[in-house]
């Protein structure tokens, strides 16, 4: 069994072996706002993308993402800050490429708005040319803007999205990429949930893209000061083109906040 597998397979089970822990449950707000990208708290997310079969290719791929989110007041208003450091393996014309990616960060000013349930951030973005070990992509500066919206009125069904777009400004070659996020989350109880947040992926410069859609589970738990979501969400590609696009992925990954 090799890495990428041995990483879906520990999260999944880490999944089901929450339903063990007996740890106090969290609030219905906690449960609400465990996948909400603009909450209030500060967050650490580790997650991890398995691609058995790239199109156009021999080879697997997998990506593990590290990210941390944190709200900041500043000019006058509330933020919410998050970076996200890629570690990557690629399928490439002569073997399999691994190394880090391109480190992205966003800040999403965040609205206030008539209802606390729902969230609205808009803010600028830049990705930075980290890239290592000859893995496509990330020689170049990006800027851009992100949008997030989230809708936690319902203690059942949440849903919102990402929009990110993000254009070359310096380095070697050009990029101008733009991803949404869509994502709707139905609870279940007892902490459980369903998912489905598949990235849909537009290169505007190689006019590549590809929309996958996912359906998943999680669970989310609290110990202490601490809230525990972790998930598993398979994902078929239902429209691509281009080379190295995913037909097929397996996203599992565990999110941490720290609530007050």
């Amino acid at each position: 069994m090799n890495d990428r597998v041995n990483v879906t397979a520990v999260l999944a089970l880490a999944i089901f072996a929450c339903g063990t822990l007996g740890a106090a449950g969290p609030s219905e707000e906690e449960l609400k706002q465990a996948n909400n990208p603009l909450a209030n708290f500060k967050a650490l997310n580790f997650h991890n993308y398995y691609v058995p079969e790239v199109s156009e290719t021999a080879g697997t791929a997998n990506t593990f993402w590290v990210r941390y989110a944190q709200p900041i007041k500043a000019f006058g208003g509330n933020w919410l800050t998050r970076m996200s450091l890629p570690i990557q393996r690629v399928p490439t014309a002569t073997g399999n490429e691994s190394g880090l990616g391109a480190i992205n960060a966003f800040a999403a000013y965040l609205f206030e708005t008539k209802d606390p349930s729902v969230s609205v951030g808009v803010g600028p973005l830049l990705a930075l040319p980290t890239s290592t070990g000859d893995v496509p992509g990330g020689d170049t500066w990006d800027i851009g803007a992100a949008a997030v919206f989230f809708d936690a009125r319902s203690s059942q069904f949440q849903y919102g999205g990402l929009l990110t777009y993000q254009t070359d400004v310096a380095g070697s070659g050009k990029s101008e990429l733009m991803a949404l996020q869509p994502f709707g989350l139905f609870q279940l109880g007892g902490g459980w949930y369903l998912r489905s947040t598949g990235v849909w992926v537009f290169n505007l410069e190689t006019n590549d893209y590809s929309v996958p859609v996912g359906f998943g589970f999680g669970r989310v738990i609290k110990a202490d000061n601490l809230i525990f979501n972790f998930f598993m969400e398979p994902q078929a590609t239902i429209l691509s083109d281009g080379p190295g696009q995913p037909d097929f992925q397996v996203f599992v990954g565990m999110n941490t906040q720290l609530v007050n």
